[in-house]
């Protein structure tokens, strides 16, 4: 009976100690808001050098995180935002789709009805790109705003 409590407790000390994931703690300083990004998640920086670096992200140590081999210090972020892989899906899609519906009605309506009807392919084009560009409708979290930025633990 006490090889299966030890070993029950055992158990139990095992999962409380590995189940426990790394996250990046976003803190306003005015309002005390607190907002966590778990480890593995997309997100989208601009470091104070201007450079943009998107990716899944992993915590390197207390200040730093790696993006696609890259670490970055939290001193070194500028801004960092959420990129959620199903919105930017579902927006880029719905405007590339549109823009090519747009695109194909300029150009019927404008052979068959009326010539100025061509016009339509400007919102078009303008549609498809910012497809292509994948729009991020995120929140922003900017140092400039007095956003920190720390790691943090949490348990499952």
């Amino acid at each position: 009976m006490k090889k299966i409590t030890l070993l029950c407790f055992s158990l139990l000390l095992v999962n409380l100690l590995f189940s426990q994931q790394q996250a990046i703690k976003i803190t306003n300083q005015t309002s005390n808001k607190e907002i966590t990004i778990k480890e593995n998640k997309r997100i989208k920086i601009k470091t104070t050098n201007g450079e943009k670096i998107s990716g899944r992200f992993k915590i390197d140590g207390n200040n730093s995180i790696l993006i696609k081999d890259k670490s970055i210090e939290f001193s070194d972020i500028e801004e960092i935002k959420r990129n959620s892989l199903l919105l930017s899906i579902f927006t880029s899609g719905v405007l590339i789709y549109a823009g090519a519906i747009t695109a194909g009605f300029g150009v019927l309506i404008g052979v068959l009805v009326n010539s100025n009807a061509f016009w339509l392919a400007v919102p078009a084009a303008a549609m498809i790109y910012g497809g292509i560009k994948s729009p991020n409708l995120q929140k922003k979290y900017k140092k400039s705003s007095n956003w920190t930025f720390e790691t943090t633990t949490i348990s499952n």
